[in-house]
């Protein structure tokens, strides 16, 4: 370590679930790269997004504000420009800034494409697209730059963006800078519906691993069964572990990879149109539960924090480790004294998440039980929030850590939801929503599967939403 102030650079995917990674037991080897990361540095076992949709996730990622708070409750909705935001913070305070990829955050009145200066959240160099899975297809990767003016780059999509990255840092190598690495893999391309790995990479993963939950509800999923989707899902992540290990090689030769705090995460998962018509939307660890590590300055050696944590937390923590003063605006919370063994006293047992799109949801995850509440009578893509909830899912994760089983509504474990319940009033208030009036679930005699509401009992049915 140098002494001089840390560079951040944030690689983010999109759609990748927490359980692709060999230190979360994936037998492919598909993460060495991750995996190393996790094992030499931090990693946030239980990493929970505060959103399972594109855009709010990567709004609370900017802000570390939940997304009613940031006006982002669901896709094609612009950041409140307002925010202070994790690149106006560290630009301020003399770090260059810089954003690649996947925006997602300019509204859907601005198009799929250029991005206007004012809704870039503070960054400065950019090359990125507002919506680049409809810009760009596997081979064939198109960004906009600072002008907004379109530039191609060769290769794979994520190896041109992780080459796009390797030289920023070359560009950038004599100053602090913040780099945002937006990739889209392993989103699915929505015009196929397939996930197009490099030539032979899905024929390496496929058939080789299927996650519990889908081998168990892959033949119901709504939409047909996900194994096809596996092979390809799993080689996009291998492509992309040798890219993340190729920016870390470039930061290495420069002599910035001790100074560097590297993090991986992804906005979401995707349980594969096992819960729901889509791959995400839903309470669900598939969805839900995502990587996250961190190496680098404060990081290294840091082990497991092993408690639950949301990425709404990754600002702050990152604004802490730079030194940098945290907005007032922020809603998360630094997990940098989890570091290394330590504790954080103030910090709550649960983490909250705010569902949208498919229904308007709210939900709490503590280290054992998952609860979740849907409002029957609110419209998911007009309303942010609603004043009545019933329960719709309670999960014991110790005991059934795929969630097969729905215990909402038995006798007995009502004492657990009214707990629970408490614990999610409280995270309502706290993410500035007004109290609601949560109902008991409906009371039965055994675990249900069923987990979602079927087609017919929801006002809306019948809505196309996009696939985003």
């Amino acid at each position: 370590m140098s002494g001089r102030r840390p560079n951040v650079v944030v690689v983010l995917t999109d759609q990748q679930r927490w359980d692709t990674t060999g230190v979360h037991g994936n037998p492919t080897g598909a993460t060495p790269v991750f995996d190393r990361m996790a094992r030499t540095g931090t990693h946030v076992e239980q990493a929970i997004t505060p959103q399972p949709v594109c855009a709010p996730a990567r709004a609370s990622l900017q802000t570390g504000c939940f997304p009613t708070t940031t006006g982002v409750f669901r896709n094609g909705l612009a950041l409140d420009p307002a925010l202070p935001t994790l690149a106006t913070c560290l630009g301020g305070a003399g770090w260059a800034t810089g954003y690649l990829g996947k925006w997602h955050l300019a509204g859907e009145a601005g198009g799929h494409g250029p991005v206007p200066e004012e809704r870039r959240g503070g960054y400065r160099h950019w090359l990125a697209s507002e919506i680049l899975e409809f810009t760009s297809s596997a081979h064939r990767t198109v960004l906009y730059d600072e002008r907004g003016e379109p530039v191609r780059l060769p290769g794979y999509r994520s190896d041109a963006l992780i080459d796009a990255a390797v030289r920023f840092v070359a560009d950038h190598h004599d100053e602090p800078f913040l780099l945002f690495l937006s990739l889209l893999e392993p989103h699915h391309q929505n015009a196929t519906d397939d996930h197009p790995a490099p030539e032979g990479y899905a024929e390496r993963f496929a058939g080789r691993w299927v996650p519990p939950d889908l081998a168990a509800l892959g033949p119901s999923a709504p939409q047909g069964g996900p194994y096809r989707h596996l092979g390809g899902y799993l080689g996009q992540i291998a492509r992309v572990d040798e890219g993340v290990g190729r920016l870390r090689d470039a930061l290495r030769s420069l002599d910035l990879l001790e100074d560097t705090i590297m993090v991986w995460t992804s906005d979401h998962g995707s349980h594969f149109r096992t819960r729901n018509a889509e791959y995400k939307r839903s309470a669900h660890e598939a969805a839900v539960r995502v990587p996250l590590a961190l190496t680098g300055p404060g990081f290294d050696g840091g082990g497991a924090i092993r408690r639950p944590v949301g990425t709404l937390d990754l600002m702050p923590t990152l604004l802490d480790a730079c030194g940098v003063a945290v907005p007032d605006t922020v809603q998360g919370r630094s997990f940098l004294p989890l570091v290394g063994g330590g504790t954080d006293p103030g910090r709550p047992e649960e983490v909250f998440l705010q569902i949208s799109e498919s229904q308007v949801g709210r939900a709490v995850r503590t280290s054992r039980w998952k609860y979740a509440v849907t409002a029957p009578k609110a419209h998911p893509w007009r309303d942010s929030g609603a004043r009545r909830y019933v329960e719709s899912e309670l999960y014991d994760l110790a005991a059934d850590p795929y969630e097969l089983d729905n215990l909402a509504g038995l006798p007995s474990h009502r004492s657990v939801a009214d707990e629970l319940r408490k614990a999610l009033l409280r995270w309502m208030e706290r993410a500035g929503e007004a109290a609601p009036v949560v109902k008991d679930a409906p009371r039965r005699r055994r675990p249900g599967r069923r987990a979602e509401p079927q087609v017919g009992e929801l006002p809306w049915e019948g809505i196309r939403f996009g696939h985003r």
